[in-house]
Order: structure tokens, then sequence, then C-alpha cells
């Protein structure tokens, strides 16, 4: 059975020799306080006396009056027009960026009034449930701001095409609606705000995964930091992978899998129907990152080095150490017919194949997915969803099919 990311599929693929190779271009189905991290942020963010640092957003250096070819444009370093989101280069971009328009959703729309009744109910929920609860939300409520600060102040600054910049546009508005959702189910339970929030600092599973994470933002949302040479361009295609591959791609899966895990036993289903869309986002994201780094790949292959992927791998086998460490974490015993050491499996089986999807060979041979019923849980083609909850075959109106 495919494991459920694999129901939203990269354009862009590899031959057997392990480069790139375009495939159809068809739409796919915090601020930081803690010690450690505080730099992140201030370095970040410039005063209004010195705002003339920060360096430009890329811009066109072509000749005034000169039309944009769609064969001139490049994902980075390019010399046409980012204001001319047409004619179109990338449409598997264009069309993505469609998709996740089409998927639009808010979380008030999620009735939390059974989690609401079940998380005040003192027998409701076991201690080993609540720990879970609060250790993902703890995670969660940051994570996706750190998410947005780093396409808005980092990546969107060096893509110089624009139907790329347009999916990132959209991506950081879901990141902060995904925040929203968090504050939304913190709220709706009457969870101490303060002990979730700064979970960050105070929970080292927690703060281990960012701090893992600060220094790929903290590199491209330098202000003196420009691409154009190879060393530069390798270090934003290492951050483009951090996030797509590892971040979203890895760092998501224990919290994603615990909280569906809940739901299917018809325990916190407000909270789990929005982690249902929030999985469908983020995979989204994922393969817009992992068809980008490809094609970044593809037209500038002098990067992909033996040395630059040797670090790639060195990274990949550090972030499945991290998340399972979380896992191991908020899962000290077995609870929801899981257990931490289930995860260590799953998480390298997801590492294989996010390695598979950027051309690098596998990390981990023959590991298996311990968790197929994941795969429903990102096909919402359904009557109702998978927690008996509402119908949740959700598109805006402007793209509902009536055949």
């Amino acid at each position: 059975m495919l494991v459920w990311e694999e129901d939203l599929q990269p354009s862009i693929s590899h031959t057997a020799n392990g480069a790139a190779a375009p495939l159809r271009n068809e739409p796919s189905s915090s601020e930081f306080a803690a010690p450690a991290l505080q730099s992140a942020v201030s370095s970040t963010l410039p005063s209004t006396a010195s705002t003339s640092a920060v360096a430009p957003v890329a811009a066109s250096s072509a000749p005034a009056g000169h039309r944009v070819k769609a064969a001139d444009k490049r994902i980075i370093n390019g010399k046409t027009d980012v204001n001319q989101l047409v004619p179109f280069k990338y449409k598997w971009a264009w069309e993505k960026y469609l998709a996740t328009c089409a998927n639009h959703w808010m979380p008030q729309e999620v009735n939390m009034s059974r989690d609401i009744a079940l998380w005040k109910d003192p027998n409701g929920l076991s201690e080993d449930e609540r720990r879970i609860i609060k250790r993902n939300l703890g995670f969660f409520v940051t994570a996706d701001s750190l998410a947005a600060n780093n396409i808005v102040l980092g990546t969107y600054r060096h893509i110089t095409a624009p139907e790329c910049r347009q999916f990132l546009l959209r991506q950081a508005f879901e990141e902060a609606i995904h925040t929203h959702a968090y504050q939304y189910i913190v709220e709706s339970l009457g969870l101490d705000e303060s002990e979730i929030f700064n979970a960050y600092n105070e929970v080292k599973s927690i703060r281990d995964k960012d701090e893992f994470l600060i220094p790929f933002i903290d590199a491209i949302m330098d202000p003196n930091f420009h691409t154009g040479t190879p060393q530069n361009d390798q270090t934003l295609l290492k951050s483009l992978i951090v996030f797509a591959c590892l971040m979203e791609g890895l760092f998501f899966y224990v919290g994603f899998t615990q909280i569906l895990a809940l739901g299917r036993q018809n325990k916190m289903t407000g909270a789990a129907e929005q982690y249902q869309y929030i999985l469908r986002d983020e995979s989204m994201h994922c393969n817009f990152g992992i068809d980008l780094i490809n094609q970044l790949k593809l037209e500038n292959p002098h990067l992909w080095t033996a040395e630059f992927k040797a670090e790639i791998k060195a990274l990949f086998l550090h972030a499945v150490e991290l998340e399972y460490r979380y896992a191991e974490d908020t899962m000290p015993r077995g609870v929801l017919g899981l257990n931490a050491s289930m995860f260590k499996g799953y998480l390298r089986y997801i590492a294989n194949r996010r390695a598979q999807q950027i051309g690098l060979e596998e990390l981990f041979p023959n590991e298996e997915n311990p968790f197929p019923w994941m795969s429903e849980m990102i096909d919402l083609k359904k009557e109702r969803n998978f927690f008996e909850t509402r119908v949740i075959e959700y598109q805006s109106g402007g793209a509902l099919s009536w055949d």
C-alpha cells in the first residue's frame, strides 16, 4: 500500500543515475525566545534605522522594454523580470498553486465541542494521551511560524521564478492558517497558553529540533547573503532540502500519526480533522519543495557534488535521530496501539523516500511502512471524513467540479 504522502507526487523525478528528469506537468492530487535561538529572530528583523542594509529582493536585470521569454527563466540567479508571471516555464509550480488554493479551509469551520467535552472529562483521556496532545501542540504552535518566517524572510527573496514565488506566497499563508489552527485547539480546550507556547523553550526534544533548523534559516535570512556563487547557491539548496525534506517531510510525522491515531479511536476528532487538513497542505508543501530542489539541480548540476551529497546524508541521519528522540519523549509508554520503537522504522522509511525523491540512494535499506493506515489520511475524496464528524470533500466554490 502506498504511504499517504505518495498521493501527492512531485512533478520532477530522477533517472536511474540520479539525475533530475522532468515528468508530467500535472497538479498533485516564532518567533523564538530561547537563549540559543534568540539571535535567529533579532537578526531577521532589521530596525527602522537600518532597513537600507537589507539585501534587495531579486529583481529583473533585463534591459527596459525587453519581453520575458520562458526559456530565459531560472529558479535562482535568473535575469528575467520576477514581476512578470507569464509566459510560464514552470507550469508544475502554477498548477500546484492552483491546487492549494482549491483546498482552502479555516480552523473555525471545525466543530470542537466533542473535543472540549472529552478533555474536561477527568476520565475521558489517559495521562499518556494528554501528554501526546500537549507535546504535539507545544511543537506545532511555533513550528509553522518558523516555516513561514523561513519563506517570507529567506527563500522568497532568492527565488527568481515568479511561478514558484506565487506558490511560496500561498504556502506562507497556509503556514499562518496552521498556526491559527493550533491556537484554536489550545483556546478551545482551555489549555495553559504559557505552557504550550513556551514548550519550544522548555521541552528538550522540541528545542533540539528547532535548534537543528535555525542555522539553515539564519544563513539565507542574512541581509548580506546573495546567491550567484557555487558556495552560496549550495547554501540555499541545502536550506531548501532541510525544510522540504526534513522539517515538513519528516519532523511533522510523529505528531501527525499520534493525533490521527487518536481520531481513529474516536477521540479528539475535531483536532484530528484539523490535523488531516494540515497534513494535506504539508504534503503539497513538501512535494513542491522537492520539485523546486530537483529543478534547481537540473539547472545547476555543478552544485550536486559528492561532498555536498555526503553532507545532506549526514543531515538526514541527524534529523531521523532527533525525531525519534521526540517520539520517545512524547510516548514514554505504549499508548493508542503505538509505542516509540515503532516510529524508528517509520522515520527510516520516510527518510528513504525523501532521499530517493531528491536523487540520493536509500539510507536505511529494506525499511517498510509500519503504519499503512496513514495512507488513507491524505485521501479526502470520500463522503464523510475518517472520523465521521462532517463532510470534508471541501474545495473553494470556484474550483468545485459539478460533473
